[in-house]
């Protein structure tokens, strides 16, 4: 079994661990390293500003966007059914600009950072290529709030289209709207129509590539649409542990910030040239309390750095 040295659990470890993971590829994402990159706009709905001031939410924009599949391998197959699906997006002008990152999952794999580097350092391959199962299984009996996201993706059927999956943001976020009233929001991002998901047999007959080749065919039927939602609090909701959703989250009150709609393929520099940094936020949608929040701000940054 390959081990990292020991280390603190920092934003630095997350990202080395997290490549360790994927087998140490070079000069791609730690996180998300398969991906299309994507231009649209976005439009407002007319009750964003009781949710938030923020101008990136308020006012009409451009978007630059990127779909992804989950983890560190840059050739995971689209039909790998273990993973998730991201979408991370830019909103606002370079004034008031906010980046969200959204995934197919409403709830993270950690709670802490100390507990998301163990999570991850017990699924490294060994030199069989292959995670100690013994070694996961023991963490996952210790820590059973680590399957949570896990046991959602496993319930669920293979997603059929990146234009047709919702997505979350796990973190709570403090909004704060046209009147200065703050209250807690969870971001979803659901496509205009439903979900679009595979049968096993559906899945079978895929190519590894077909989510990306199938966004494409949507884009240039001009096809691909979603709101944007924020999910209200109530008294009490947990706003620091990220792998537990809200009681009775699918039945909350939501409000539509708006509306993006994709237009084109964009080359992918122009999503690799940068990060999507979850701490851009424009005035009016604060960073959220929790210390996975805190620790990806500076996680993004640090696997920049290391793709460059």
């Amino acid at each position: 079994m390959s081990e990292l040295p020991t280390a603190a659990a920092t934003p630095a470890a997350i990202v080395d661990v997290l490549k360790a993971v994927a087998g140490n590829p070079p000069r791609v994402r730690a996180s998300f390293a398969k991906g299309r990159c994507v231009r649209g706009t976005y439009t407002p709905s007319d009750r964003a500003a009781e949710i938030t001031r923020s101008l990136s939410f308020t006012k009409p924009s451009r978007v630059l966007a990127r779909f992804s599949v989950g983890g560190g391998n840059p050739k995971v197959a689209d039909t790998n059914n273990l993973v998730l699906l991201g979408f991370s997006f830019r909103l606002g002008d370079d004034d008031h600009r906010s980046d969200i990152l959204v995934e197919s999952a409403p709830v993270h794999f950690a709670r802490t950072l100390d507990q998301m580097l163990a999570f991850l350092k017990a699924r490294i391959p060994g030199t069989d290529g292959k995670p100690d199962m013994e070694k996961v299984k023991a963490f996952s009996a210790a820590n059973p709030e680590t399957l949570n996201q896990a046991n959602f993706i496993a319930a669920r059927h293979l997603p059929g289209s990146f234009a047709g999956t919702t997505y979350w943001g796990v973190h709570a976020f403090p909004a704060t709207n046209a009147k200065g009233e703050t209250r807690f929001i969870k971001f979803k991002v659901a496509p205009v129509g439903s979900d679009v998901t595979l049968s096993e047999d559906e899945a079978k007959a895929k190519s590894a590539d077909f989510l990306h080749d199938d966004l494409a065919r949507r884009i240039a039927a001009g096809d691909v649409r979603f709101n944007v939602m924020a999910l209200l609090d109530r008294p009490g909701d947990p706003t620091m542990d990220v792998t537990t959703r809200w009681p009775e989250e699918d039945n909350r009150e939501e409000v539509r910030l708006g509306t993006i709609v994709i237009t084109s393929l964009e080359a992918d520099d122009a999503c690799d040239g940068s990060i999507f940094n979850p701490a851009n936020l424009a005035n009016g949608i604060g960073h959220p309390p929790d210390e996975i929040f805190a620790a990806r701000r500076a996680a993004y940054t640090i696997s920049l750095a290391k793709r460059r």
